[in-house]
């Protein structure tokens, strides 16, 4: 049997890198997946269509993690198709670097309103259904300790990620719910290539500080985030797991 057979999961930020690939390696592994998107409808189908043709189930489920009414509308989608949720995956994020003296105050506020308020509202929303058993994924960043610089704000909320995740890590396991992190290295994504990281000085520096010798892909994040929602990891909660290659 599969690992998450008759589970449910939602991923939020699930239409494009490695939100995309979280939500197939959960399908792959028998959950039912809410592929969350905030303004990608054709990514959001797209990879709906890629679990639904490999013999998943899936639907897309527009909403910004960023208002409360909307998180919960993520979830609420979920019960209402596949009568329960199990798994959350907290993807959803903005990754954006500015130096010092380019960090503005809406810089600031739209890194953390994604990142940090978005993660603790759809957590507060899934909460109410998550029973025993339940698990929530949260992804963070390798960045929290290699200290790039031009990461201030965007390292910020990370850290933040982190401390969140150890706080709701004991608030919820007196219900039996776990919470972990993954913390991923350097990764191609869709947003890696936008920021120009994806071929720069900075990807090379990088790959070069990583034991394994190369950049991450989606994949290499999904695998953990699959053993995190299964019940192989009953006996974590509160870890933080870095998939990075080995970099630090």
């Amino acid at each position: 049997m599969s690992k998450l057979e008759g589970k449910v999961a939602v991923v939020t930020g699930a239409s494009k890198g490695i939100g995309a690939g979280i939500a197939k390696a959960l399908a792959r592994e028998g959950a039912a997946v809410v592929v969350n998107y905030a303004s990608s409808k054709a990514g959001a189908d797209a990879v709906v269509a890629a679990i639904v043709s490999a013999g998943g189930r899936a639907v897309a489920v527009q909403g910004d993690v960023t208002k409360a009414p909307e998180a919960r509308g993520v979830i609420e989608a979920a019960v209402k198709q596949f009568g329960r949720i199990d798994v959350l995956v907290n993807n959803s994020g903005i990754y954006e670097f500015a130096a010092l003296e380019d960090v503005t105050e809406d810089h600031y506020r739209r890194l953390f309103d994604v990142n940090v308020l978005g993660l603790l509202l759809t957590t507060q929303a899934a909460a109410k259904h998550l029973g025993e058993g339940g698990s929530i994924v949260n992804i963070s960043s390798a960045i929290t300790h290699v200290h790039t610089p031009t990461a201030a704000a965007y390292a910020g909320t990370k850290g933040a990620v982190n401390a969140i995740s150890g706080v709701l890590a004991n608030e919820l396991a007196p219900r039996k719910i776990r919470v972990n992190v993954v913390s991923p290295g350097f990764v191609v994504t869709e947003g890696t290539h936008t920021a120009g990281v994806v071929g720069s000085d900075m990807e090379a520096g990088l790959v070069a500080q990583t034991p394994l010798g190369r950049a991450g892909q989606p994949d290499d994040i999904a695998g953990v985030v699959a053993f995190l929602a299964s019940d192989d990891a009953r006996w974590l909660t509160g870890e933080v797991i870095t998939a990075s290659g080995g970099i630090r």
